[in-house]
C-alpha cells in the first residue's frame, strides 16, 4: 500500500506523471468496454437471429407437396410408406428454433408450426388405421393437404417475421453505434480539455523549477554567487536538488572569498619583496655618488645630494604606503633626477611634464623611476655628449599613458627584443624595468602593456598604458 501511495505521491514528478497517466487511461478504457461490450450484445443477437434465419431456410421447401404426394400413394396404395420422417424432421427444426427465438410472433408461429406436427402425425395416423379407400381418401383432402399447407404458411411467416426481427436489429445497431460514437465524441470533448489543462499545469510544475534552475546555475557559471531563496516548488526531490544549488553556490562563494583574500595576500607579500630589493638597489648608487663627490672634494654638491635624498626617502616612505599617486611619483623622480644630475651633470638633463588631472590616480611605489634609471645607465651614459630624459604623462578616454623617453645610444633590433624577453620573463631576477612590468602585471593583470620603441643613436621610449577606471589601493585592485 506505502509503494502504490509513493507512486501516486502528488508531491513528486513520478507521482504526478502517475496521476495524470492514469487520468488519461481510465476514460479511454472506459469508453473502450462499454463499446466492446454493446457491440459484442448485438453483434450476439444479430448473428442469433441470422443463424436462426439460416436454420429456417434449411426447411423442406418442397414439404408440402413431398408429404401429400408420398400420402396419396400410401391412400391409394401405389406405396406402403407413410412419411414419417419428413414430419419429424419439421418437428425438429421447429423445436430447434423455438430455443433461440425471441421474437414473440416468431415464436407464435413456431408453436403453431409444432402444433400442426402433431395434428399431422395423428391425421397419418388415423388414415393408417383407416381401411375404406373413400375414409381414406376424404381424410387426405380434409386432414393431411390443409395442415401441411398450414405448417408451409406458418415456416414462412415465421421467416418472415425473423426478417423484420434482423432489420429490427440493425436498425438499433446502427442508432446504437451512432449514440455510442456521440457519446465517445462528448467524452473526449469533456476529458480531453480536462487532462490537457491537468497535463499542462503538471508540466509547468515541473518545467518551470527545472528552468529556474537552469538559469540558477547559468549564472553560478558566469560568477553570480549572490545568495538567493530555493526555487518554489511542491516537488519534494526538486526542492532538495534547489536547496542543494544554494547551499553549494554559498559554498563557492565562501571559498572564492577565502582564495582571493589569500591571493591579495600573497600579492602584497610580493610585491613587498619586490619593492625591498628595489630600494637598496637605488640607495647603494646614490651613497656611492655621495661618497664620490666626497673623495674629489666636491662637498657642496655631495651636501645637496643627501639633501636630495632625504627628500627622496621622506616622500617615499609616505606612511609606509606601497601606493601611491602620480604625484607622488613625480616628486621621487623629481629628487631622484636632482641627485643623479649631481653626479651626470655634463650629460643629464630633464624635463617632467605630467598633465595636472591625472597626478591623483594611483600606481604601485617605485613605478617610474627604474625607467629613468635605465634612461641614464643605458641610453645617456653610452653616448657622448649632454643627452635629454623627458617624463610625460597624458591620458585619453579609456587608459593613463606614461612615458619616459631619452635621447641617448639607443638599441639595435637584437638588443631590444632581448630586452623586451627579458623584461616578460617571470623568472628573471633583475631590477629595473623587468621589476616594474611584475609589479604593473600583479595589479592591473591584462589591463595594462608596457611598450618599448628605440632607433640606434637616437634613443629609446618607454610607454605605459594602464586602465583609468581601475583604481589601487595599498597593492590591492578595487
Amino acid at each position: 500500500m506505502k509503494r502504490i501511495r509513493a507512486r501516486f505521491d502528488k508531491h513528486t514528478v513520478q507521482g504526478k506523471m502517475n496521476r495524470l497517466l492514469l487520468q488519461m487511461v481510465l476514460p479511454i478504457v472506459a469508453i473502450l468496454v462499454t463499446l466492446f461490450a454493446f457491440i459484442l450484445t448485438r453483434n450476439l443477437m444479430y448473428a442469433s437471429v441470422s443463424g436462426n434465419i439460416v436454420k429456417a431456410s434449411g426447411f423442406n421447401q418442397n414439404f408440402k407437396n413431398d408429404v401429400d404426394l408420398k400420402m396419396y400413394l400410401y391412400v391409394s396404395g401405389s406405396s406402403d410408406k407413410i412419411p414419417w420422417d419428413d414430419v419429424y424432421s419439421a418437428r425438429m427444426l421447429a423445436g430447434r428454433l423455438l430455443k433461440n427465438t425471441t421474437n414473440p410472433e416468431s415464436r407464435k408461429a413456431l408453436n403453431n408450426v409444432l402444433t400442426l406436427c402433431d395434428n399431422l402425425s395423428n391425421n397419418m395416423r388415423r388414415i393408417q388405421q383407416t381401411k375404406q379407400y373413400e375414409q381414406r381418401m376424404d381424410q387426405l383432402d380434409t386432414n393431411i393437404y390443409g395442415v401441411t399447407q398450414l405448417i408451409e404458411d406458418y415456416i414462412y411467416k415465421y421467416l418472415y417475421h425473423e426478417a423484420g426481427e434482423m432489420a429490427l436489429l440493425q436498425k438499433e445497431l446502427d442508432f446504437w453505434l451512432s449514440m455510442e460514437v456521440g457519446f465517445v465524441i462528448v467524452v473526449m470533448v469533456i476529458v480531453f480539455p480536462v487532462v490537457l489543462g491537468r497535463s499542462m499545469l503538471i508540466s509547468r510544475s515541473i518545467t518551470k523549477p527545472i528552468e529556474k534552475m537552469k538559469n540558477r546555475v547559468e549564472g553560478i557559471g558566469h560568477g553570480d554567487l549572490q545568495p538567493q531563496p530555493p526555487v518554489k516548488t511542491d516537488d519534494k526531490g526538486m526542492a532538495l536538488l534547489s536547496s542543494g544549488i544554494e547551499d553549494m553556490a554559498l559554498r563557492l562563494n565562501k571559498q572564492i572569498e577565502l582564495n582571493r583574500q589569500e591571493q591579495i595576500r600573497l600579492r602584497d607579500i610580493e610585491l613587498s619583496l619586490i619593492q625591498a630589493q628595489i630600494n637598496p638597489h637605488f640607495l647603494y648608487n646614490t651613497l656611492d655618488a655621495i661618497v664620490w663627490l666626497i673623495e674629489i672634494g666636491k662637498n657642496e654638491q655631495a651636501e645637496k645630494m643627501v639633501t636630495s635624498l632625504s627628500s627622496y626617502f621622506r616622500s617615499f616612505l609616505s606612511d609606509g604606503k606601497e601606493i601611491v599617486t602620480i604625484a607622488e611619483e613625480k616628486t621621487h623622480i623629481e629628487s631622484y633626477l636632482e641627485i643623479q644630475q649631481v653626479r651626470y651633470r655634463d650629460i643629464l638633463d630633464y624635463d617632467i611634464q605630467i598633465d595636472p588631472e591625472i597626478e591623483s590616480t594611483k600606481l604601485p611605489k617605485l613605478t617610474m623611476q627604474p625607467l629613468v634609471e635605465n634612461a641614464i645607465y643605458h641610453g645617456l651614459k653610452p653616448k657622448r655628449g649632454k643627452g635629454m630624459i623627458y617624463v610625460t604623462g597624458t591620458s585619453d578616454e579609456k587608459d593613463i599613458l606614461l612615458e619616459v623617453r631619452d635621447t641617448g645610444a639607443g638599441m639595435t633590433d637584437e638588443v631590444l627584443e632581448k630586452m623586451r624577453s627579458h623584461m616578460m620573463d617571470e623568472d628573471t631576477r633583475s631590477f629595473g624595468l623587468s621589476s616594474v612590468y611584475k609589479r604593473l602585471k600583479l595589479l592591473y593583470g591584462e589591463g595594462f602593456s608596457l611598450d618599448i620603441e628605440s632607433t640606434p643613436g637616437e634613443g629609446t621610449s618607454i610607454r605605459i598604458h594602464i586602465p583609468k577606471k581601475v583604481e589601487v589601493e595599498n597593492a590591492t585592485i578595487l
